[in-house]
């Protein structure tokens, strides 16, 4: 089962759908959770879903801060990404494009996320804010005329981070790059 960790955003309930469509158990967990409660359960993986500001991530910090006692993937979208981004010591910042639209990103490497998805994928995203800056002990996956930085994944760790929402019917292969989440996840 994976555990979406809500904080607050408005496509918290599209991830959900999007795993049980593909067969995939999950469950939406409050951010404000105790960890310990969250570890006991056991999950496969953990999604942080998106939300409106840094300031009510709720126990996000502490996954993260904890994450080894986890050790499981994690993905952030929008939201999420961003505070993984700012807890391993990347910047985040306004974007230039604030609204909720269609963009193109392109796939800068092929790997574990984005297996079988088409160099170039037009997505749902909002650049209310994003990662201006990379945290040193991530690459860079995925780009777009709009955010350098729109999707990463730490070095060493099975910890991604994407802007944009795949749970979202406007994202192109949304639904396999949450399969392929899931495929990390060993479920």
């Amino acid at each position: 089962m994976i555990a979406i960790i809500e904080n607050y955003g408005q496509y918290t309930h599209r991830i959900w759908r999007t795993l049980k469509e593909i067969g995939v158990k999950a469950e939406i967990i409050e951010n404000t959770t105790p960890v310990g409660e969250i570890k006991r359960r056991q999950f496969a993986g953990i999604i942080f879903s998106g939300g409106p500001s840094l300031e009510r991530v709720g126990n996000c910090l502490e996954i993260l801060e904890r994450y080894e006692e986890f050790g499981i993937p994690l993905l952030g979208i929008c939201l999420g990404h961003q505070l993984i981004a700012k807890y391993f010591g990347g910047e985040v910042g306004r974007g230039k494009k604030a609204e909720y639209s269609l963009i193109e990103v392109e796939i800068l490497k092929e790997n574990d996320l984005f297996v079988g998805i088409p160099r170039i994928l037009r997505v749902w995203a909002s650049h209310m804010d994003e990662v201006k800056s990379m945290p040193k002990d991530f690459e860079l996956l995925a780009r777009s005329e709009f955010c350098e930085i729109e999707a990463i994944k730490h070095r060493k760790l099975p910890i991604y981070g994407i802007q944009f929402h795949p749970e979202v019917a406007h994202t192109e292969k949304g639904k396999e790059i949450y399969r392929n989440f899931v495929s990390l996840c060993k479920i």
